[in-house]
């Protein structure tokens, strides 16, 4: 009896990070594959950062050379189905520049870009003081959607975003610099709604959020950004802009959900799981 014939594999859109390594698991590349296996794609990782880390907070971070992780990125999205990239701790000027470059070349592949710079707790930098320009003058213009907190919004503008007003005006003035759209996150800012604000299409659109009481935690701007980036990966038809802001909607819902069943893994931070 002959055996029977096995179905032809599903074909699987990949996500890719190209990111820090957090040996603890809350945050960088493993919390970027968690997040696009939520949204239904398959992750792949390129480190561009080693790092001495736990849920209690940054200890130190070793960069990867430039030319290893243009390497490593070069071999997945020529071998795989990769249909999105997604940025986050770089490390270093040189990093950043060499990862625009590269990224001049992937022009079909939509980027989201996520502009660490500090980690949530501990010592050290994800991306030196001295690369900011960098990543404001060569990575922002390749960016599909920059995904900036209130202080890396400050960092890369060089003003205090204080307020709704201010955001809606740094969003503006991010895609300003390139980026074809941005999001400025309201988790820092006062006032009982949390208001991420997304400049897109030439439109401000604010997206709002009943304000949580929560512990601290770890690793929930590279989760948000790889959400969007997932979902994205697997969405292919359509206009880019209106399946970014769909993909945006969708991620902080997902998010949200998230954030109410926060888990304990040890240390003195919480993490997402799903």
């Amino acid at each position: 009896m002959k055996p029977p014939v096995m179905p032809a594999p599903r074909t699987t859109f990949c996500a890719l990070t190209i990111s820090g390594l957090d040996p603890g698991g809350g945050a960088g590349v493993a919390a970027d594959l968690r997040a696009f296996a939520a949204a239904g794609v398959f992750g792949c990782a390129v480190v561009a950062l080693l790092t001495v880390q736990s849920t209690s907070g940054l200890v130190k971070s070793y960069p990867v050379r430039s030319d290893i992780l243009v390497s490593q990125a070069n071999e997945v999205v020529k071998r795989q189905r990769v249909t999105v990239i997604k940025t986050g701790a770089l490390g270093t000027a040189g990093n950043v520049r060499a990862l625009a470059a590269w990224l001049a070349e992937q022009r079909s592949i939509p980027v989201i870009v996520d502009p660490v710079l500090l980690p949530s707790a501990g010592r050290g930098r994800l991306l030196l003081s001295g690369a900011v320009k960098a990543l404001r003058d060569d990575l922002l213009p390749r960016a599909t959607l920059v995904t900036a907190n209130v202080h890396e919004a400050e960092a890369l503008l060089g003003r205090r975003v204080l307020g709704v007003r201010d955001a809606r005006e740094a969003a503006r003035e991010l895609v300003e610099l390139g980026a074809r759209a941005a999001m400025v996150k309201g988790g820092h800012l006062a006032g009982d709604r949390a208001v991420d604000v997304l400049a897109i299409g030439g439109s401000i659109v604010e997206l709002a959020s009943s304000r949580r009481r929560l512990p601290p935690m770890h690793g929930g701007g590279c989760v948000l950004a790889s959400l969007i980036a997932g979902h994205l990966a697997g969405h292919l038809a359509g206009a880019l802009d209106g399946r970014l802001l769909e993909s945006v909607r969708w991620a902080r819902r997902r998010h949200q959900r998230a954030l109410r069943s926060l888990r304990d893994v040890g240390g003195e931070q919480r993490v997402l799981m799903f």
